[in-house]
């Protein structure tokens, strides 16, 4: 699940970094408009790309993941009725 999440976020990086580099390199001297109009739809592709990067799915169970803090770890695990030190196991 990792993998393809981190290939489709590497495919619209790739895209966007296409779209600048062609619009001033190769569209500029055609129509200054269209090479504005690539690097905007370039400029949305990052903040996209993030979204699709860290968006999580049903099968992830983050929320089950160690803070780090065992005395907080502990409180959650007596939230969730699991016997302490269980997380670990669960995977």
């Amino acid at each position: 699940m990792y993998a393809q999440r981190r290939h489709r976020y590497f495919a619209l990086m790739g895209t966007c970094v296409t779209l600048f580099v062609l619009a001033w390199g190769v569209v500029r001297l055609w129509s200054v408009p269209a090479a504005v109009g690539m690097c905007l739809v370039a400029m949305v592709i990052p903040p996209l790309a993030a979204v699709v990067a860290n968006r999580r799915g049903p099968d992830d169970r983050w929320w089950d993941d160690p803070s780090g803090d065992p005395q907080s770890d502990r409180w959650w695990d007596e939230l969730d009725g699991r016997r302490p030190g269980s997380r670990e196991t669960d995977q």
